[in-house]
């Protein structure tokens, strides 16, 4: 095969590598799709075949040493500006966007291993980033418990104390809460935020509970 038409089934490999991963972070609404996972193992890809073979005609001359590695090592510390960026604080006890950051290093590995030419290497790295992105949640999930803030608007002071009992009865831990109080229309009004923890809680079944269980309040935000 032709050096240059094996550089490029690198980089469509690697690409592809990429979008796999991406689609399953894109089937979850994640913040790096499919398209951040294919430019990201496209670009380490290129990057490891540069810095492989794009010196060689320098490698020629006499007393010249170049380390191959020089090039690509860099993706390793670079990529954590885009990891960083995938990052999302919600509150002190809240982090998310951390898997979708680490299969974003990951994919820059993958693609650095198929520049390489390392071809069952990046594949098989893939195949196991699939199955730990789709199976191992289904398979811990009763283990792991989630974190959500729940914001909601209330007349009654002891709104909070009502609500902190309630959601104790059905296995939901508060580990923060933050309660304000302002006066609207000549009467006061009681800002609540709570940071909830559950290994079963989702947005609407969390939304349901609340409204079913206290019709006074008004939900303004549940992330």
């Amino acid at each position: 095969m032709n050096v240059y038409m094996d550089f490029v089934l690198r980089l469509f490999v690697a690409g592809l590598m990429g979008v796999l991963i991406g689609l399953e972070r894109e089937y979850r609404a994640k913040e790096a799709g499919y398209r951040t996972h294919f430019l990201v193992a496209l670009g380490s890809a290129l990057i490891m075949i540069v810095s492989q073979y794009g010196f060689s005609d320098v490698l020629e001359k006499d007393l010249v040493r170049l380390d191959p590695s020089r090039i690509a090592s860099q993706v390793v510390s670079g990529i954590g500006f885009i990891g960083a960026g995938t990052i999302i604080l919600l509150q002190k006890q809240i982090v998310r966007g951390l898997t979708t950051a680490a299969g974003v290093w990951a994919t820059a590995g993958i693609g650095l291993a198929i520049g390489a030419g390392m071809y069952a290497v990046g594949i098989s790295a893939t195949v196991l980033a699939l199955l730990g992105l789709e199976l191992l949640g289904r398979c811990f999930k009763s283990i792991g418990m989630r974190s959500m803030v729940v914001e909601f608007t209330a007349d009654d002071e002891g709104i909070l104390k009502a609500v902190s009992s309630d959601l104790g009865k059905k296995d939901y831990r508060i580990s923060s809460y933050e309660m304000n109080k302002t006066m609207e229309e000549g009467r006061w009004k009681y800002h609540v935020t709570l940071v909830v923890k559950s290994n079963r809680l989702n947005e609407e079944g969390l939304l349901l509970l609340l409204l079913h269980d206290f019709p006074g309040i008004t939900v303004n935000k549940i992330i």
